[in-house]
């Protein structure tokens, strides 16, 4: 047997063994608690635009782009799928759009659509008629037109038009190396009908895409309730045999608030997935439940403070230095986090391959901020005339769940003289705050890494709305636009991790411990590994493509 064969048979093996080597059964429900378990729906309309509406619509709502599932691990793949709105290029796939190109003069992207994709039926709503390229591009009209829109969101579109029944393009202004993630497989992607608008998007029971499902029931607080759509489009090959998708008849997402509601939910079978399990909690629940499959994945958010570089005494990089240096940072990871967490992820993720480079690559500059030296923190704070440390406010949202860190770091700063005075604040007003430019010289949240240049771009450019440290740099600005601009992955890889270094040290942020989190399901769901997400916070394909033993459910006392 050759190499290529040999390999070929390896990597059949896997995906049989991912699959269990079983042929999928039709019918069923799934429980499931999403990543989004504790919250509930937050619009169904993406005119909206809320950063949430692919996981509470996106069994329902499709989109031009998703993620290649047959490329995850646990199918013989490289990819995990785990990053919160991330798509390698070779981890995507066609969704609604068959194939797409780039094309010159002026420079745009041509998508040529699945034919015979249906809309279902909807009572009051609309007959079932076959999607088009007018779809799509009112879909994108009306995100762009939207008053709720992200200013320059889509700037670098010249216009978008229908050349065909199933032929739709995007002529660019600019090239934006974003384009996918902006309006493809990203938060504000979703192709929705007129129909519905004119019915009222905002509206649950009006909701009506070309997706798996359609939403049946939604109560607040509880659940949303999905049946599956008959004439779904999409299949899925398993054992070199396609299978019409979806394999269950129902999907139900929870709404729990308490974790150890939702762990008692899952160990009960009430859920049949928990999609987000803390460090603290996974060694009990695999004692009080060993039957249950389990993945660990590093979160996908890094837990900072940002520190006005606007406001004395963090205009100057010294003081900014010595904080991160003021915290044992090694000792977090150990004590607070039992060694379930990593010193450093945030602004990149490991999982962006390329653009992630780890500690041990960094400069000496870089390690020592993650190296605890509260000599040396105390020499930079006297350097800058602060020999006596000073006290600042940092604003801390009354719903965060670890308060606990902030008063460990606050204990950590005072023994250099720094005193911590906590603002705690309502949610809604710290989110305010922060837009607004109002926040306070500290402040403390989990803050979401994105993808490699949107994470860079939202918390570190002039213009951005999500930086709490009001970062404004011109020739920080200037070389995020260059990345943004260039179409070659490999220089703008490298520019990155440039300019990542850059930010780094300077540190606008204090940068602390990531956790690791878990996921956990029973074994009579299949098809399954532990992915999350098939595109930004969007986890319905995945969902989608999960059938149930019911035989062992049945067997198992479930």
């Amino acid at each position: 047997m050759g190499v290529a064969a040999a390999l070929a048979l390896l990597s059949t093996a896997a995906v049989a063994q991912a699959n269990g080597g079983e042929k999928p059964q039709y019918g069923g429900a799934l429980n499931i608690g999403t990543l989004m378990i504790a919250l509930n729906a937050q619009s169904f309309d993406p005119a909206d635009w809320s950063w949430k509406l692919n996981n509470d619509a996106g069994l329902v709502y499709e989109q031009l782009i998703s993620a290649d599932l047959s490329k995850a691990k646990s199918r013989g793949g490289t990819h995990r799928f785990i990053a919160d709105a991330w798509l390698p290029p070779d981890g995507m796939r066609g969704e609604l759009a068959e194939s797409w190109k780039w094309l010159d003069n002026p420079q745009r992207v041509e998508f040529t659509l699945r034919k015979g994709v249906m809309f279902p039926a909807k009572p009051g709503v609309m007959e079932a008629r076959e999607l088009t390229a007018e779809d799509v591009v009112y879909s994108f009209d009306r995100l762009n037109k939207s008053p709720k829109k992200i200013p320059g969101y889509f700037d670098h579109v010249a216009k978008v038009e229908a050349t065909g029944k199933h032929t739709v393009v995007f002529t660019f202004k600019n090239y934006n190396s974003e384009w996918d993630y902006r309006f493809g497989w990203g938060y504000y992607s979703a192709i929705v009908p007129k129909e519905v608008s004119a019915a009222g998007a905002g509206q649950w029971k009006n909701m009506n895409g070309t997706g798996p499902f359609m939403l049946t029931d939604y109560i607040q607080g509880n659940s949303s309730s999905f049946a599956k759509n008959p004439g779904y489009w999409d299949q899925e090959t398993i054992g070199n045999q396609a299978y019409k998708l979806p394999f269950v008849d129902k999907i139900s997402y929870r709404v729990i608030k308490e974790e150890a509601t939702a762990l008692t939910s899952l160990r009960t079978g009430k859920l049949d997935v928990l999609e987000l399990v803390s460090w603290s909690a996974i060694d009990e629940l695999k004692k009080t439940a060993p039957k249950l499959k389990t993945t660990r994945w590093l979160g996908v958010s890094g837990t900072v403070i940002g520190m006005r570089v606007d406001t004395k005494p963090f205009d100057d990089v010294r003081v900014r230095r010595a904080l991160n240096m003021a915290i044992n940072k090694q000792e977090i990871v150990k004590g607070y986090y039992g060694g379930h967490a990593e010193l450093f992820v945030h602004p990149q993720h490991p999982d962006h391959a390329g653009y992630y480079e780890p500690l041990s690559a960094m400069p000496e500059s870089i390690k020592e901020l993650y190296t605890y030296n509260p000599q040396k923190a105390k020499k930079l704070l006297a350097e800058a005339g602060y020999p006596n440390g000073f006290e600042f406010k940092v604003q801390v949202s009354g719903t965060t769940q670890n308060h606990d860190l902030i008063t460990l770091v606050s204990a950590y700063l005072e023994k250099v003289g720094v005193k911590v005075k906590l603002n705690i604040t309502e949610s809604g007003a710290m989110q305010k705050a922060l837009f607004t430019g109002t926040n306070d010289p500290g402040f403390y949240f989990v803050n979401t890494i994105t993808n490699p240049t949107t994470s860079l771009r939202k918390n570190f450019t002039s213009r951005a709305t999500f930086n709490p440290s009001r970062w404004k740099d011109p020739n920080f600005d200037k070389k995020m636009e260059e990345i943004v601009a260039e179409p070659d992955e490999k220089i703008r890889q490298v520019k990155v991790r440039l300019l990542t270094r850059e930010i780094l040290e300077q540190a606008p942020y204090i940068w602390l411990p990531t956790p690791y989190v878990y996921t956990a399901w029973w074994p009579w769901v299949k098809n399954y590994g532990g992915e999350l997400r098939a595109g930004a916070e969007r986890p319905g394909p995945i969902h989608t493509r999960m059938w149930v033993d019911q035989e062992m459910k049945k067997k198992m006392g479930y």
